[in-house]
């Protein structure tokens, strides 16, 4: 059925008067009635009963007005909905985050989105990297916030540096230089070494190693967890020290002490990355506001 057609039989079903729907429908009475006729052909029936003085709609007339209503509210609705799909207003928005690193923030960023788009539906994924990386590969997240990806797949990406971490070495209450504020790496020499597990996160992994080595020593390495928040854990029980990113300070780390590394100078950047095929509004939308909030995410990551 035409849309126009059904708009006219709805205007004089409702006014019951055939000059009254021309007027509010701006055009004139014969184009009114010569839609009427065409839906009546159209559906072997007859909508009005109608003389010189007044219009009476019929019991299918009645039926079809409850149909029609429903089909042009649908139909604006239709309209309403896609504008606001091109404007990232509707919509679903998947997030892959690291949790160590975006802990402080992120709850931040989604709020103030959903505040702007309250009808898109963001989920939220903790990540590691590796895992944001075959999410993105089977598009299971949209937005991902990790380390730099690796290069074989990172054509493919728009990324957006969001701050940068650096590494410190994570020491347990009583360490001999627990109440220090910072150390050389070759001073961690004869410790035991808890790493971030290296299938998590291959780059943090190797670059410790490398760094180690550089300082002239290998690591004792007594345990590689998957979650950094394990890694904090085990460095409270006093089971041995770590490297890792600063960042991990906004977890749970009571009997943890951070020292900066004075012999290191390793910049960790933490970016924003999504497919270059997938620059929907919804994502776009969000990009735009974490980098608005950019500079505040750095001062507080410092």
């Amino acid at each position: 059925m035409d849309l126009k057609i059904l708009r006219s039989f709805v205007s004089v079903a409702t006014h019951k008067s055939f000059s009254a729907a021309a007027r509010e429908l701006h055009t004139v009475q014969p184009a009114i009635s010569r839609h009427i006729g065409m839906l009546e052909a159209d559906l072997r029936v007859t909508l009005f009963v109608r003389n010189s003085r007044e219009v009476n709609i019929t019991s299918a007339g009645e039926q079809l007005l409850k149909d029609a209503k429903h089909i042009l509210a649908l139909t604006e609705q239709a309209k309403s909905q896609v504008k606001q799909a091109q404007n990232g207003q509707v919509g679903t928005l998947r997030i892959g985050y690291l949790s160590s690193a975006c802990l402080s923030f992120m709850a931040s960023l989604v709020r103030e989105y959903k505040h702007q788009y309250p009808n898109v539906h963001v989920s939220l994924f903790e990540m590691t990297a590796s895992d944001q990386v075959s999410a993105f590969k089977d598009d299971l997240i949209d937005i991902g916030f990790s380390r730099p990806l690796p290069q074989e797949v990172v054509e493919g990406f728009t990324s957006h540096e969001i701050y940068t971490d650096r590494l410190v070495a994570v020491v347990p209450k009583y360490h001999p230089l627990w109440q220090n504020e910072e150390a050389q790496l070759q001073q961690l020499s004869n410790d035991k070494f808890i790493l971030f597990n290296r299938e998590e996160a291959v780059g943090l992994f190797d670059d410790v190693i490398s760094l180690c080595k550089r300082a002239e020593f290998s690591p004792n390495i007594v345990s590689q967890p998957r979650h950094m928040q394990t890694l904090l854990t085990e460095v409270s029980a006093g089971l041995g020290i770590a490297i890792a990113p600063y960042c991990i300070r906004k977890l749970f780390h009571e009997g943890c002490y951070f020292l900066q590394l004075s012999d290191i100078e390793k910049a960790i950047p933490t970016q924003l990355q999504f497919k270059n095929t997938q620059l929907s509004a919804t994502v776009a939308e969000f990009v735009s506001i974490t980098l608005k909030n950019k500079a505040v995410i750095k001062k507080n990551m410092e």
